[in-house]
């Protein structure tokens, strides 16, 4: 018999009045992987994920956890999944310590207190109330209290926002070691560095469509780019005429600066710098890199992710 996939949507649909937030959107997070689900404001990544939660009810199409869809077992499925959501608000009085001790009654087998402390670095702010914490620190009892059910599905909302660099790397641990133990993480992010690093499979949205999916590495592959060149020029140049050069794939201009697709990155630097020299201009900045989920990003929706 076949063991049922953590997540699995086929034809999802959510309406809100005319506008249809979620358009026949299909999902599969596979055990002990990661799936990352990136998108801009609006593109229907919230409401999907409500739905795969069961805080949201879909209009058409199936939403499966563990084979099992929220009408049927709920009850069952709420001790088997951990929710971090972008924001979370918890009672300002209560300590770190009440907060998880809460949290833990909710689950028939939850993880120690103390352990879970540890986990996401509160071991020293047990007494301490949720008022006083920092955002970081916020956002990491959000996590603790994600985890603390010892869950086989972990949906994570930003769970690095706001937090230092060594709070978000000691978040990316977490994360490995929870796939490394065979269960599975949907994840949202705004930082592309932590999709590619976490994701074993992406998912695109945008407008409430799938636009791109598959592993981190063949999305970028199917940009189609040997590498991206950045270019400001100093004085009287339009730099979207550099998109109009032979071997520049795709082209964009943002804040004056243009972004070049290119295909071979050899040929085209000479004509980018003979273009702006002929004109009387000159080359400000320059950058050459290698095509990144970012880079996907812009073009496939028109904005950078952090614009979103």
């Amino acid at each position: 018999m076949t063991t049922p996939d953590p997540v699995r949507t086929q034809g999802l649909v959510k309406r809100y009045g005319d506008l249809v937030a979620v358009d026949g959107v299909d999902l599969r997070a596979r055990a002990g992987t990661c799936l990352g689900v990136l998108g801009p404001n609006g593109a229907g990544k919230t409401t999907t994920i409500e739905i795969l939660e069961g805080i949201t009810r879909a209009d058409g199409g199936t939403a499966k956890i563990f084979g099992q869809d929220w009408a049927d077992g709920g009850r069952a499925l709420r001790q088997r999944i951990g929710v971090q959501l972008q924001e979370t608000n918890l009672p300002p009085k209560l300590t770190v310590l009440e907060v998880l001790r809460i949290f833990a009654s909710f689950y028939e087998a939850p993880r120690p207190v103390h352990e879970v402390l540890e986990l996401v670095g509160l071991q020293e702010k047990p007494k301490a109330r949720t008022s006083e914490l920092s955002g970081g620190q916020h956002q990491r009892l959000a996590l603790g209290c994600a985890v603390i059910g010892d869950p086989d599905l972990l949906f994570l909302d930003e769970p690095t926002t706001g937090l230092d660099p060594q709070a978000r790397r000691r978040v990316w641990e977490i994360v490995e070691q929870f796939k490394a133990s065979g269960r599975t993480v949907l994840l949202t992010t705004h930082y592309m560095d932590e999709a590619e690093r976490l994701a074993d499979d992406l998912v695109i949205l945008d407008h409430g469509k799938v636009i791109s999916e598959g592993t981190p590495q063949e999305i970028i592959r199917a940009l189609g780019a040997e590498n991206v060149i950045t270019v400001e020029v100093e004085g009287d140049f339009d730099v979207a005429s550099l998109g109009e050069l032979e071997g520049v794939l795709e082209s964009r201009v943002d804040a004056g600066r243009a972004e070049l697709q290119v295909a071979r990155t050899d040929q085209v630097l000479p004509r980018v710098v003979a273009a702006v020299r002929e004109a009387g201009a000159r080359v400000e900045d320059l950058h050459v890199h290698r095509p990144t989920l970012e880079d996907v990003f812009v073009s496939l929706t028109g904005r950078h992710i952090r614009d979103a």
